[in-house]
């Protein structure tokens, strides 16, 4: 050990010493992430209607309205609304989750939950839990959505189908508030 601090000055050793101990003390940074009751809270600041498109910036136009009910506690998002594809997604919590059910023109309503690790304060991910009308090993279902805030006024919305229990498509949305 002599040798090891040989030509430090005592004021210098102690000072590594204290920065060492500094460095082991501190917290780590909080992890990448965002609780499901932050994540329902930045959701219902979406409340009105959106337009835009689907699958690229200039692609076929597309429109989804969010609203805020039951008092609050959950926001429905109608995905074509008055379409023949029109389909309904509702975002709530359960206990500590943010848990989303999506009611699909294909007849199934698969259930999502808010994945908080993968999650940040402007990009949400839902993986699949569940869900009821399907077989998730052989039926077309919805198995994941992200979706990202880019701003007060824009959004993006990457729906994840499944069928044959693999991915099958993906379904891009570009929204701007009304």
């Amino acid at each position: 050990m002599k040798h090891l601090y040989h030509g430090f000055g005592s004021s210098a050793l102690l000072a590594l010493l204290v920065l060492a101990g500094l460095a082991a003390s501190t917290p780590p940074a909080a992890a990448a992430g965002i609780t499901g009751s932050a994540a329902y809270q930045q959701m219902t600041k979406l409340a009105g209607e959106w337009t835009g498109t689907m699958q690229s910036p200039d692609g076929s136009p597309a429109r989804v309205v969010y609203r805020v009910t039951s008092a609050g506690k959950t926001v429905m998002e109608t995905l074509g609304p008055g379409t023949e594809h029109e389909m309904v997604s509702m975002y709530h919590m359960d206990g500590p989750a943010l848990v989303m059910t999506h009611y699909c023109s294909m007849g199934n309503q698969p259930h999502l939950r808010l994945n908080e690790s993968k999650s940040t304060p402007t990009e949400f991910v839902f993986d699949f839990v569940g869900g009821t009308n399907l077989d998730p090993d052989r039926d077309g279902h919805i198995h994941g959505l992200v979706l990202r805030i880019k701003n007060d006024n824009q959004i993006e919305a990457e729906w994840t189908g499944y069928k044959d229990g693999k991915k099958s498509d993906t379904m891009l949305f570009f929204f701007t508030r009304k």
